[in-house]
């Protein structure tokens, strides 16, 4: 198990009401990731996703006043059904930080959690005045709302 430095890394926790492979699916399909990546009030286009390690991915979020904002990253390491481990910057509010995503099957629910690791603890500090909380906190309520309309229907 990889011990994230605490005084650089943000965690969030989540159990999502959704299976494993609903969730796992939602994170690596770009037409499961249009419809929940970004905080609320933003839509959007996934420009380039190649899941697979060493592969790029870009998605372009678009606020509600009309403005673009790019958020894209290089894969590092993909276990199926477990772990994403990426690159990602989100330009121009966040650069150069690392996420690891981590799934873990509890019966019929996902055990989900997600680490912001940032390259110095003054960078983790300022991204946590920015409001990285509500914003991460904000998408994986819409993640949840997705998961929950897919099975539903």
């Amino acid at each position: 198990m990889i011990e994230y430095p605490t005084n650089r890394t943000i965690t969030f926790k989540r159990i999502f009401d959704a299976p494993l492979a609903l969730v796992w699916e939602a994170w690596t399909q770009p037409e499961h990731i249009a419809n929940w990546w970004g905080p609320k009030g933003m839509n959007t286009r996934v420009i380039e996703h190649d899941f697979k390690p060493g592969g790029r991915w870009k998605f372009v979020m678009t606020m509600p006043d009309g403005k673009d904002f790019i958020t894209e990253g290089v894969y590092s390491e993909i276990v199926d059904f477990e772990k994403i481990v990426t690159t990602a910057d989100f330009k121009p509010m966040t650069e150069g930080v690392e996420l690891h995503i981590l799934f873990e099957a509890d019966g019929d629910k996902t055990s989900f959690t997600f680490h912001v690791v940032h390259e110095t603890e003054e960078y983790c500090k300022q991204q946590e005045k920015m409001g990285i909380y509500n914003g991460w906190g904000s998408t994986f309520d819409r993640l949840e709302a997705h998961l929950d309309s897919t099975i539903d229907n």
